[in-house]
């Protein structure tokens, strides 16, 4: 049997992440810690502006896995997303299999 390595195995330790809408953020709890992910939605954008990951859990590809499901969980639900945050502006910028989702910045 092939065994899991990298960020797939990080991942499947990690569980999942949720939507908590009533606090308008993502969660991902990863070793009694959690990263999280603000965000706001305006007129079909969910614009993020803030993400939080915990100091011992940096470099850890956490952030970037919190990221890539509140993404996947925008496109399901037929949203555009923008990162104010810079975080998720550069992870953006680098993953080509989100472009779908960006919204066009408002040109003020």
């Amino acid at each position: 049997m092939g065994e899991t390595t990298g960020e797939d195995a990080a991942r499947q330790a990690w569980g999942s992440v949720r939507d908590n809408r009533e606090r308008n953020r993502f969660e991902l709890d990863v070793e009694g810690d959690a990263a999280l992910a603000y965000y706001r939605i305006d007129n079909g954008v969910m614009v993020f502006t803030s993400t939080q990951t915990p100091p011992r859990l940096r470099g850890k590809g956490v952030a970037s896995a919190l990221i890539r499901d509140a993404l996947e969980i925008a496109r399901a639900h037929g949203l555009k997303v923008r990162g104010d945050c810079s975080f998720v502006a550069d992870y953006l910028d680098r993953r080509p299999e989100f472009q779908d989702l960006r919204a066009e910045r408002d040109a003020s």
